[in-house]
Parts: structure tokens; sequence; C-alpha cells
């Protein structure tokens, strides 16, 4: 993946073809359960024979306020983001790339549904906040601190790399867990276009709801 680039509005314009997705149930299609290599990123899938923690029951509809993923270093804010001129989600601006956007007309992590967080990979001057994110793999644990004091633990079952010619939106954005809280988290990935300013593909992994903190209750 290349580095030192500046994310452009097109890398994220397969992200609309999704939106008509939000709140209703969807399965991978076939052929993308495992994704296909994309550049130098192979997608992981979901490999047999790795355990994975039974799902716990959604919990009430609350706004994320942090996202932190230990296997790739990943400790940031997370901001309420809507759609762009071009009707595409609009990430974090670049001068806030540690930060991690949120689609809020969508689900609110631990809440039934997918809620969609999405990041940059990199800018101009390097590295951003979801630059290892091709590097998660099945059983890695995402916590989402939410705006009550909640944190929402979820465990990656999925990760993919979608070309975004011929996206298809309903392996990507589609419930894969009816009736189930899922999150997807999603950057650009593949190889670097100059032609366009673009990256080639999306990376999409997939966790669902493991376990959820609820603080103590004032004294």
């Amino acid at each position: 993946m290349p580095s030192g680039r500046a994310l452009t509005g097109t890398a994220w314009a397969a992200l609309v073809l999704g939106l008509w997705l939000w709140g209703q149930d969807a399965v991978p299609s076939p052929g993308l359960t495992t994704a296909p290599t994309t550049g130098d990123i192979a997608a992981a899938g979901r490999p047999p024979g790795v355990p994975l923690p039974p799902a716990h029951a959604p919990v009430a509809a609350v706004g994320p306020r942090r996202v932190e993923i230990p296997s790739i270093g990943v400790s940031a804010p997370v901001v309420p983001r809507g759609l762009d001129a071009d009707g595409a989600i609009e990430p974090p601006p670049y001068a806030s790339a540690d930060t991690v956007g949120w689609y809020e007309a969508g689900t609110r992590p631990g809440a039934p549904g997918a809620a969609l967080l999405v990041g940059h990979v990199d800018t101009e001057t390097g590295p951003a906040v979801f630059y290892g994110l091709s590097a998660i793999r099945p059983g890695a644990e995402v916590a989402v601190t939410r705006s009550d004091g909640s944190v929402a633990r979820f465990t990656v079952d999925d990760v993919q790399v979608l070309p975004r010619d011929g996206f298809d939106p309903r392996a990507a954005y589609g419930r894969r867990l009816p009736g189930q809280a899922e999150l997807r988290l999603i950057t650009c990935g593949g190889t670097f276009d100059r032609a366009s300013g673009a990256y080639t593909a999306n990376v999409v992994v997939s966790a669902y709801l493991t376990d959820v903190w609820e603080p103590p209750p004032d004294r």
C-alpha cells in the first residue's frame, strides 16, 4: 500500500452504493466470502478453525466516542460524519487523519444492524489512522467506547479487500448476522492509481458484538 498519498473524494465513492442497505438484512455474495487479492493486499477472509466467541445480544443505541484496536495499535476518537456533495460518506478531514468517522445516519455501535466506521489509510505526509487495517485477522478485538461510558467489544470475523470495479455493496455493507449488532471498519486499499488520484479497492473489516462493559452506577 503506497504511503505519503492523500485520499481523494473518489476513493470513497463506492461507499454511497451501500447506503440503501442500512437497516436491511443481506448476505454476502457467494464469490466474495473470501475476496480476491488486490494490489499488494490479500484478503484474510475467515479461515477455517479460528475459534470465535458467541455473539452478545444487541444493546441500546448509543453513539460512539472512541475506538480501540489493540492488534494494530489504534486508539482514536470517533466523530459523526454525514454525506459529502457527491452523496458519499464524508471521512474526517485530512487535518484530523488520526480520527475515525462514524456514519451518524446509520446504526450506532452495539445496536442491531451494521455500524460503519471509516478512516484514512494515509495522507500526503504519511500513514493515517487505518493504515494497518488490512493486517487485522479474525479473532481480533475492536472496543468502541460509547457516549454513555459503556464499552461495546466486537470480535473480527472477516476481512475483505473489495475492488471498486464491480463493487458489491451487499457484500460490504449488508447484514451478515440478522438481528445481531455488527461493525464495519473501512478504508482504502489495493494500489494507488496516480491517474485517478485514488486507491483501487476498499478494505472492509467485519466484526460482531461479543461483550459489553457497563460503567458502575453513580452512588
